[in-house]
């Protein structure tokens, strides 16, 4: 296996009476593309935002590159984030948003503007943000997430709203990247697409990681040729030991 980039060490969350996240223990490995799936309410959303210190844990460890995050910020500037549904300025332009950003990260920063150029963004970033189509936000969300030349990529069901060329682009993206050595976290409902996208995978379920390891691990784990059905079959077995 290769180095360990991220490590989630026994994170728990609570919400009220609501056990979030239960003694969650994953090993990220680096230069390798892993997806985190599970139904809905299973944790995923709240363990990303744990590793990008939107939710501090109540119990555990999380460490990037080495580096503990609890209580630190200097390493989000390691991640590059992709919501599902950004939360931009609506008056801003989109080039606006990256002299801004450009301006937080500093001088030095080293510039990643491929999608830009894939997506034919130019014309666009001229424009308020608010009137630009989901479609094209959507772009935009995934132009910034790379922008910077992260070491970490969390991407949050990253094709929802592209058409195919599009999504086709950014899947190549996230190849090419993965090639280069980065390391991406991505969920999706869309099991084919991480099908061709990911090495391994975290199925998550009512808080706890109930299966870490290679692709083809889960598939012969499960008796499956797909994704779609491993996973399927890894929500019916824990919903027969539940009853």
């Amino acid at each position: 296996m290769k180095r360990p980039l991220l490590q989630i060490m026994n994170v728990c969350k609570r919400f009220g009476a609501m056990d979030i996240l239960r003694s969650v223990d994953l090993t990220v490995a680096a230069g390798r593309v892993l997806a985190i799936v599970g139904p809905n309410g299973a944790g995923k959303t709240t363990l990303i935002k744990s590793v990008l210190g939107l939710t501090r844990p109540d119990a555990g460890r999380i460490t990037l590159m080495s580096t503990d995050v609890l209580g630190a910020n200097a390493y989000r500037a390691s991640i590059g984030y992709m919501p599902q549904i950004a939360r931009f300025p609506e008056n801003l332009t989109g080039a606006e948003l990256i002299a801004m950003l450009k301006d937080l990260r500093g001088p030095t920063a080293l510039l990643d503007t491929e999608l830009i150029d894939c997506f034919g963004l130019e014309q666009a970033l001229d424009k308020p943000l608010r009137v630009l189509s989901g479609g094209t936000r959507q772009k935009v969300n995934a132009a910034m997430a790379f922008l910077f030349s992260p070491e970490l990529l969390i991407l949050d069901e990253p094709t929802a709203g592209l058409d195919p060329l599009s999504s086709s682009v950014l899947k190549d993206k996230i190849l090419v990247e993965r090639g280069a050595g980065k390391t991406i976290m991505v969920t999706s409902h869309i099991m084919n697409e991480l099908e061709e996208l990911a090495d391994d995978v975290a199925f998550m379920v009512d808080g706890r990681l109930a299966f870490s390891g290679t692709l083809d691990d889960l598939k012969r784990v499960t008796a499956q040729t797909t994704m779609e059905r491993a996973v399927a079959a890894m929500m019916l077995r824990d919903c027969a030991e539940a009853a």
